[in-house]
Parts: structure tokens; sequence; C-alpha cells
């Protein structure tokens, strides 16, 4: 226990002398989580809170035109901007002065009405309600094109969900119409209601609740766990690099001459840098606590969760080591771990669903996922964040994160005992 205190202490001194590296290990995160969170809460915000500029033109006129703009109006995602001109239009969205263009066609009523009535009327016909009139062939109507203008640096999921938006509006207005027209030809009195035009099926999202209140996931409570895990593993740059320093420097050979086994050099490693770890959560915690509030940031709620959070930091803090501790011992200069480090991080992270969620990847890609340690300590936090799940829950994710290192850490101690033996 003495030597592993001491070679703690000696990690310690070397740690604190290195004022760059702790503010990259402390400061840099902080400013990360802050930049990134504020960048995305605007996707977690009702559409009131923003509305998107867009561009039509009405070359309509009509009941129908009448109704897609005030439809756009009412949904308070959009501020409407009327444009004379399809060419106008169109060059100020390619230009990216506009997100959008809706290019309403002519006759867009007139030809509804028609191609509703001539429908309806042959329904009529064909049930006997009304004697057929003549046998002339139907009138071709040609359907009409509602055209959509997007900024070539607009992203598929606006476009998708403004499609989705237009077209069951488009619906709406079709379907209403065949309703309108049916009440004229069965009835003679116009007040009199013969079809519900109401939406018989209805969708309603379930939220999970707690204390009677229904729990609104936000921005906060999915970037504090994923950048904190972000954040605890890339000790493996500064902590790979000091133990490569150590091998250039000769002090491993001293070590060697002391009755110090590797395994304990390790450990001090391990108690030190994994304290680290836990300052660097506790930090991301205060900020999600206090400082996101004062900037107008959703508040990160932490209540009955702590115990669970601290598991998961430590577990998820370990395996960050092993894998510091591996790179350490394998690489023969800082040229190799530091770059090395930096980019494994970062391609661990997007295979854990930090950058971009794992549902959303190809299949290839999710399967791939499983064997990020990042997953694993993500999903552990969402499990606590997001699921409120119990100890039982994460034991699966903290198990993988401390075989990990365990792994991780063996790996290095019988590589280096091979090495030196050789």
């Amino acid at each position: 226990m003495h030597k592993l205190l001491a070679s703690a202490y000696k990690e310690f001194l070397l740690l604190i002398r290195d004022i760059g590296g702790i503010a990259i290990l402390f400061v840099m995160p902080l400013v990360l989580i802050i930049t990134i969170t504020l960048i995305q809460d605007s996707t977690f915000k009702t559409v009131t809170d923003a509305k998107i500029p867009i561009l039509v033109v009405n070359n309509d006129n009509g009941n129908v035109s009448e109704t897609i703009l005030s439809g756009l109006e009412e949904s308070n995602a959009f501020e409407v901007n009327i444009k004379e001109t399809e060419d106008l239009a169109k060059d100020l969205v390619f230009k990216g002065k506009f997100q959008l263009a809706i290019i309403i066609p002519e006759n867009l009523s007139s030809g509804l009405e028609q191609k509703v009535a001539q429908n309806v009327d042959g329904i009529i016909a064909k049930f006997g309600i009304e004697e057929e009139v003549d046998n002339l062939p139907k009138e071709t109507l040609e359907s009409k094109e509602v055209k959509l203008y997007f900024d070539p640096a607009t992203q598929m999921t606006f476009k998708s969900s403004v499609k989705n938006g237009i077209d069951k509006m488009v619906a709406e207005i079709e379907t209403k119409s065949i309703y309108k027209s049916f009440q004229e030809q069965i009835s003679d009195d116009p007040s009199e209601v013969i079809f519900e035009t109401e939406n018989f099926i209805t969708f309603k999202e379930i939220l999970p609740t707690e204390d009677n209140k229904e729990i609104i996931p936000n921005s906060v409570q999915h970037n504090v766990p994923a950048w904190t895990l972000f954040a605890i593993f890339f000790i493996i740059v500064p902590l790979s690099i000091n133990i490569v320093k150590e091998k250039s420097q000769g002090t491993f050979v001293r070590l060697r001459t002391n009755p110090v086994s590797y395994a304990t050099v390790l450990g001090g490693k391990t108690l030190i840098y994994l304290v680290v770890c836990l300052i660097q959560f506790v930090l991301m915690l205060l900020i999600g606590v206090y400082l996101f509030p004062a900037i107008g940031l959703p508040t990160l709620d932490i209540s009955g969760r702590l115990p669970l959070l601290f598991v998961v930091a430590i577990f998820a803090g370990l395996a960050a080591i092993g894998l510091g501790l591996l790179l350490g011992t394998v690489a023969k200069t800082q040229e190799q771990s530091a770059p090395f480090g930096a980019t494994f991080v970062v391609i661990l992270a997007a295979l854990g669903g930090v950058w971009v969620p794992v549902f959303i990847m190809p299949k290839f890609m999710q399967t791939l996922s499983n064997i990020s340690p990042m997953n694993w300590g993500l999903n552990a936090f969402y499990d606590v964040f997001l699921r409120h799940g119990s100890f039982l829950d994460i034991l699966p994710e903290i198990s993988m994160l401390f075989l990990f290192f365990i792994a991780t850490t063996l790996i290095a101690i019988v590589y280096n005992e091979k090495k030196n033996t050789v």
C-alpha cells in the first residue's frame, strides 16, 4: 500500500507541475460543453421560440392557397414573405438568403373543385342517387404541383419535416373539399352537418412522469453526459504522453532498480487520474446545475441521481484510464501517443453515439458501436439521466467498462514484462 501511495504522490507532483495540461483537462471540456449545448439547444425548443423566414409565391389567389397560407402562419414555425415571381424566389433561396420557397400553382383552387366535383358526380351516379345526365367522356384535368425550393445547404431533416407538413395540409384540404361537395349534392340545406370533418384518428405522445409531471428531455440532459464522457476519455492523451515521457527520460529504468512492480506504477497513475476524471465530472455537473440556467439554458436535474451518476463516472473513468495505460505502454514516442490518442478518442466518440445518435447510423455501424466503451458509458448515463433507471439497469454497462479496464491494464502489464525480458 505504501508503494502504491508513493507512486500516486509522484503522479500528483508531475500533474500539478504541468499547468497547461491541467488547463486542457479541466477548462477545455467546460468550454466545449457550453458551446455545444448553446448550439444544440434550439433543436430541443418548441417551434414558437424561433420562426424560419420562407418565401411564398401565390399564383392561385383562391380558397386553397388562402388555406395554405393561413396554415403556414398558424403553425408559428415560419415567417411568411410573399414574392411576386418564381424566378425571384428561386434566386433568393439558391443564394442562401432564405431556407425555403413555396410556389403555389395557378388555378389550384378551381382545379381542385372541378376534380372533386367530377369524382363526386361519378360516385353518386354509380349508386343511382341521381340519374346520369349524359354519357359524354369526362374532362381530363391536369394535376397541380406545389413546387418547393430549398437552400442547397439545408439539412435533410428540415426538408422532410416541411414536405410532410405541407403534404398533410394539402391532404386535409382535399378531404374537406370532398366532404363539402358530397354535402352540396345530398342536402339542400347548406347549414345541415352531414359529414364530420374532424380527424377520427389522432396521435398522442406519452411521456414518462414523475410526481404527476411529464418529464421532457432537453438539450442539457443529452449534452452533459455525452460531453462529460468525451472529456473523461480524453485523459488518455496526457496519461499516455506522461508514460512515454517517463520512458524516454529514464524514470522507468530507475524504478526497475527498486522493488516496485509495473502494476504498482500503473496503480498509482490509476488513482490520480481517476480523481481527475471525477473532478471533471463534478465540474460538468456544476456547469449544468448553476451556469446553464444563468445563460438561458435548461437546468440539469440531478435530484436523487447523484450516487448512480458517480458510479457510472467512476467506471467510465477506469475504462478511459485503462486505454491510456495501454497506449502509453505500447507507444514509443510522444509523436505516436498524442496524435493517435486524440484521433482514437474522436473515433470512439463517433462510434459511441456522442456525435451522431446510434439509431440513425447504418446497420453495420450500429453493430460496430457496441464495441465502443463510450457507447456503454453513454447508455449508462442515459439510463440514469433520461430513463430513471436503477443500479440493476446500469449493471451491464458498468460491468463492461470494468472488464475493459481490467483487460487493457493486464495487456499493458504483460506487454511491458515481455518487452523488458527480451
